[in-house]
């Protein structure tokens, strides 16, 4: 009678173990008791989404939409169509997913767990043997289900280490965006600026050609020397050549852009207008301030703090990995062969494992967490100096761009009205072929100086707004869509 009620006790607490794991939350209708492709433990709810709604435009719907190549791209285009196709932001989303269902192994830990191992065997018995057919099955299943009870900690450490895990990857992967998102933006403007420089290339060519035909005019006339008119020739050659690199620079640039956007580097773009660059006059700021904003919100600054939590947890594991688990067991087992050999018996009681020697091997684990923890801290504390220098480099760095477009402006347009009177008074005989040479390239320097300097300017404002950790949609909304054109507003 006490083994009877016994092995009652022991099948209803398998039949408990069994509800429990198939009632457990399936991610697809089919699934088989042993293996679910879906996410029963929710835990993908916990890593972010391929690309976070703050950097991609309200007017898209917060949604990867394939840019209209056949249209005329804004910074918002080349910035949306970089993060939905650029290999760079799959890869940290693939990462988090992966953290995610790690985090989901340290949660099944808490779960019990049921295995059922069947087998049947063909016999001969004897021909002597007369007490079972010849030849008989032996048909036997042991059902064991355990559940573990208390150890040390070691579950809650682990699960610990992966909730940090997961928390890096996720600010690992904005970082990535972050930085994915600054290189689009230094690929738009610089293949603007290759659009702007090409302008004023041409420009140049243009003018040069002018004091040419001016040249050979006034040589054919008599009142100028061979000598003005190869000068003037040489300059306009020089020009050509300028023009021809720039045109090569364009190029070069175009397929840098494609390539950040995640298309073919020979696929055909078109970039909307520039819009003039509004450098605004009062930008100082308290330095101190901004580190310590950009100190709360560096998305890398982030991942470092939660991988050295996920070392710290892991000290405490492996400590805890050394001490003795105490688990409960149920076990069924039947047999059946024959009227003889059939058997049916059941169990249920306590495991109490204590780890007595295993060469030293828990030590060193120890002391290798606690070396990990020691350098996470290492990394933390220089990540955390670093910043305050990206900080401080890129706010230098906005202040000087802030002063040098004001600077190349007034050059630009000094250099242009001394090229215009310099060709006027030459063409009037009343000055030579150098003074016209000399102030023609001048403005050809002063153009690309403008050049260069809103180029610097458009990428300084988004390089200290990824050193702050700042760079969303927001600010690209903020950045104006080109470069001025060193010629004049379009």
């Amino acid at each position: 009678m006490l083994i009877a009620r016994f092995q009652a006790y022991a099948m209803a607490t398998i039949s408990l173990f069994s509800l429990m794991l198939t009632q457990m939350p399936l991610a697809h209708a089919g699934n088989s008791l042993w293996y679910d492709d879906g996410d029963p433990l929710q835990t993908e709810l916990l890593a972010p989404p391929a690309i976070p709604a703050a950097y991609l435009d309200e007017a898209r719907g917060h949604a990867c939409v394939a840019a209209d190549l056949s249209n005329p791209l804004t910074l918002a285009d080349v910035a949306s169509s970089a993060l939905c196709n650029n290999p760079q932001t799959r890869e940290a989303w693939a990462s988090a997913r992966q953290q995610a269902a790690l985090l989901g192994i340290a949660k099944s830990a808490y779960l019990p767990s049921l295995n059922n191992t069947f087998s049947t065997n063909l016999n001969v018995a004897s021909p002597q043997s007369a007490l079972r057919d010849n030849p008989y099955t032996n048909l036997s299943n042991n059902l064991v289900a355990s559940y573990l009870l208390y150890d040390f900690g070691n579950r809650d450490a682990n699960l610990e280490n992966a909730r940090q895990l997961l928390l890096a990857a996720s600010a690992s992967q904005n970082s990535v965006i972050q930085n994915v998102l600054l290189a689009a933006i230094d690929a738009y403007y610089q293949t603007q600026a290759g659009i702007a420089s090409l302008q004023a290339a041409q420009e140049s060519e243009r003018a040069s050609e002018e004091s040419f035909k001016a040249a050979e005019a006034r040589y054919k006339a008599g009142v100028a020397t061979p000598a003005d008119k190869l000068q003037a020739q040489t300059a306009y050659a020089q020009a050509t050549l300028n023009r021809i690199s720039a045109e090569g620079s364009l190029r070069t640039a175009y397929g840098s852009l494609a390539n950040i956007m995640g298309l073919d580097a020979n696929q055909s773009l078109k970039l909307a207008p520039r819009s003039a660059a509004n450098v605004d006059q009062s930008m100082e700021q308290d330095i101190g301030s901004l580190i310590e904003q950009a100190r709360q919100r560096r998305p890398d600054l982030i991942a470092s703090e939660a991988q050295l939590k996920a070392a710290e947890a892991s000290i405490t594991a492996s400590r805890a990995a050394a001490k003795p688990t105490i688990s409960l067991g149920v076990s069924n087992s039947s047999q059946n062969g024959s009227d003889l050999s059939s058997s049916n018996t059941g169990s249920i009681g306590l495991n109490i494992s204590i780890p007595l020697f295993e060469g030293y091997a828990p030590s060193y684990r120890i002391r290798s967490a606690e070396a990990l923890a020691e350098t996470r801290a290492a990394q933390r504390d220089r990540l955390r100096l670093q910043i305050s220098l990206d900080v401080w480099s890129a706010y230098q760095r906005l202040m000087t761009a802030n002063q040098s477009v004001r600077a190349a402006t007034v050059l630009l347009q000094s250099a242009e009205e001394s090229s215009r009177v310099a060709l006027g008074r030459y063409k009037a005989g009343v000055s030579n072929i150098l003074d016209t040479l000399n102030a023609q390239s001048a403005l050809a320097g002063a153009r690309q100086q403008k050049i260069g300097a809103e180029l610097e300017w458009s990428v300084a404002r988004a390089s200290l707004a990824q050193a702050m950790g700042n760079l969303d949609n927001a600010m690209i909304q903020s950045l104006p869509d080109g470069t001025v054109s060193a010629l004049g507003s379009p």
